[in-house]
């Protein structure tokens, strides 16, 4: 078996002879006294012809075998005659024949699984060394096999490869994986069982990525590769890339396999990456309550106080990432791991308040034992409040405000309170947003002299004015076009006299007025976008005073345009489905558009919260926190404009709720119509 092998390596390391492309151009030049010929050290490399590739492709045995055994008896018959002068004219197979990539035969049938094939090309061409024969890639057949999982080839190869003592379960390809390598990466969970049932010591191996079979299986998501290669192989090795284990990676596919793993080694706890990351910091992030109680309950008790390279404990993570049900388990498990700092002396409530997780911040507020922690500063002085209006977090700062009842005249290592971290806001609605908050609770800007305040002027005030007027100025004529056009064109037509023919009608005179109203306020609409487009340039409150009042009659006249619509049908119309079917069909549009303005425009704060603030108006004008409103002068304005708005589409809602009981009524009372003859 030595020297088939020794051939096996010549012929796979010379490229030049891999290109030829027949058995004619794989001709050795003739020998010189000093250098034997080619057919003296090694049989010609020849590419597959297509007939026999398609045969062993698909498994058909009897043709292969023919095809080959057909080539030996050509060979014999050639030895036999005088000066091996007899040449066959067409090509014969040969099982010395590989393909573009230098696949042999038995590579092909067990690349498709055909065991039977395997067993006969193997019994008949043994002298050959088939089994350890490698392919351009370096793979062996049995990496070929066990690629694709396919079982009965896998057991055949390796039940070949015992009995004649070759050692190919070992045996690495040019990534340095081995066939268990490739079975666990691709998840066949048979064909790992019986790869690491022959060779127990491959699930030690790592390939040149320092990759363990046991990773790779966990990566697949197999639970039958994992728990195959836990119980046979108590030294497996368990390493994955970056200094991770597979307890790393399972914590991303099933509890199933998290709790495998940690029966079989508790120790992968407390093991760290190269970011200094451990699993729990893993199944934090991940937000899995199960797997992180898991890992808690097995792991050694300081595990959840390790900290990453950032100083993050995996309770920060949790935070970060709005996890509260783990935030809450943690706690619970381990009441003191809430006093653990990061690198920046935060707690897991700076965390939260930071990535603006108002679920986590709750936990702290509903928690006694925690509501310490909602005043405590960081390095910079910093306490959560001044992160999360730093952060633009206005759902985090009404809750720490309405229900946890933090202080808000903590100043910070730079002597700011969080309400002067508002300034530095880039968004106009985040800005209104916040101050309403603030203000509504009783927040105050640190002392400093009221001519040295400089006034709000976001960038985005005079810009967003300046992109959004036009397109709502084509909207507005839009509508006065439209309303305009149906002012002319009389619902029910004219009589001879000019007069239209609906006049009289209750319905009709209602479509005049709503109309009339619909043009009128779209060319005030207009009106208002053009003269705060012109004011843009001087005064940014001018500006978006003027925006604000354009928006509000825009509104008011595309409610008048629909209302007008429907006016129009009523009195046009006796089909009692007809009238619901519409109206029933408007009114879910227009409340939805408002609730969409609404949460576009409005403060987005509980109501009580609005209320608070509009109270506070009165402070203003008594001359109390002038500095406030000299400061953010037009977070007033916003306010008044949102409940303006809430009151207009409140009696539009009243409106179209008696408008349609009205009507049902009115059809439920006539009286239905003579059947047609």
């Amino acid at each position: 078996m030595d020297r088939p092998q020794q051939q096996h390596v010549q012929l796979t390391h010379n490229p030049s002879r891999s290109r030829r492309g027949s058995s004619a151009d794989a001709t050795p030049p003739p020998p010189t006294a000093t250098q034997p010929s080619d057919s003296a050290r090694s049989p010609p490399i020849t590419r597959m012809c297509c007939p026999l590739y398609r045969c062993v492709r698909g498994g058909r045995t009897e043709e292969v075998m023919e095809q080959l055994l057909q080539q030996r008896r050509h060979d014999d018959a050639a030895d036999f005659e005088s000066g091996g002068g007899a040449v066959s004219d067409r090509h014969e197979c040969s099982i010395l024949e590989v393909t573009a990539e230098k696949n042999t035969v038995l590579h092909v049938a067990a690349g498709q699984g055909h065991a039977e094939l395997i067993r006969k090309l193997y019994s008949r061409f043994r002298e050959q060394g088939l089994l350890s024969r490698q392919n351009s890639a370096l793979d062996t057949p049995l990496h070929c096999a066990a690629r694709a999982g396919h079982v009965r080839a896998v057991t055949v190869l390796v039940q070949l490869a015992q009995d004649c003592g070759e050692s190919i379960l070992g045996c690495k390809n040019e990534a340095g994986d081995t066939a268990l390598h490739l079975a666990a990466r691709h998840g066949h969970g048979d064909t790992v069982e019986i790869l690491v049932s022959s060779a127990a010591a491959a699930a030690a191996e790592l390939n040149n990525a320092g990759v363990s079979p046991l990773y790779l299986a966990v990566m697949s998501g197999s639970v039958q590769a994992v728990r195959a290669i836990i119980t046979t192989c108590s030294d497996a090795s368990s390493v994955g890339p970056s200094s991770q284990n597979a307890l790393h990676a399972a914590v991303f596919q099933s509890s199933e396999m998290v709790n495998l793993l940690l029966e079989w080694r508790p120790t992968l706890a407390d093991q760290v990456d190269s970011s200094g990351s451990s699993p729990l910091h893993f199944a934090s992030s991940y937000g899995g309550l199960t797997i992180v109680s898991a890992i808690l309950g097995a792991a050694p008790r300081g595990t959840v106080y390790m900290k990453d390279s950032g100083g993050l404990s995996a309770l920060h993570v949790a935070a970060r990432m709005g996890h509260a049900r783990v935030v809450e388990d943690m706690v619970k498990m381990f009441p003191d791991a809430a006093e653990i700092l990061d690198g920046g002396g935060g707690t897991f409530l700076h965390a939260a308040a930071k990535e603006k997780r108002s679920s986590v911040v709750w936990v702290a507020i509903k928690n006694p034992w925690l509501r310490g922690l909602l005043d405590a500063q960081d390095r910079d002085g910093n306490t959560p409040l001044h992160l999360a209006v730093a952060a633009g977090a206005h759902g985090v700062v009404e809750a720490l405000l309405r229900k946890g009842k933090v202080r808000t005249h903590v100043l910070n290592n730079g002597g700011h309170t969080a309400f002067d971290l508002v300034a530095r806001s880039t968004s106009f609605v985040t800005m209104v947003r916040l101050v309403v908050t603030l203000v509504a609770y009783g927040a105050r800007l640190r002392p400093q002299r009221q001519d040295q305040l400089k006034q709000w002027e976001g960038s985005s005030i005079a810009q967003g004015i300046e992109k959004t007027s036009d397109s709502l100025a084509v909207v507005a004529v839009l509508i006065a076009t439209a309303a305009f056009t149906a002012g002319f064109n009389m619902p029910g037509g004219y009589n001879n006299d000019g007069e239209a023919n609906l006049a009289d009608k209750l319905a009709f005179k209602r479509f005049i007025v709503l109309d009339a109203l619909a043009v009128v306020m779209s060319v005030v609409t207009v009106l208002l976008l053009v003269y705060g487009k012109l004011k843009a340039s001087r005064s940014a409150i001018g500006s978006w005073m003027s925006f604000a009042w354009a928006l509000q009659c825009m509104w008011v006249s595309l409610v008048c345009l629909m209302a007008a619509f429907y006016a129009a049908l009523v009195a046009t119309t006796t089909t009692r489905a007809l009238k619901i079917l519409v109206l029933v069909i408007m009114y879910p549009l227009i409340y939805g558009l408002q609730v969409v303005i609404a949460l576009w425009m409005g403060p987005k704060t509980m109501s009580i919260t609005i209320w608070r603030f509009l109270l506070r108006q009165r402070d203003y004008r008594k001359g109390k926190h002038v500095g406030i409103q000299r400061q953010y002068p037009l977070t007033g304005p916003s306010v008044l404009h949102f409940c303006l708005f809430t009151v207009v589409s409140s009696l539009v809602y009243l409106a179209f709720q008696v408008f349609f009981t009205i009507l049902r009524r009115r059809l439920d009372m006539s009286p239905a119509p003579p059947p047609l003859h």
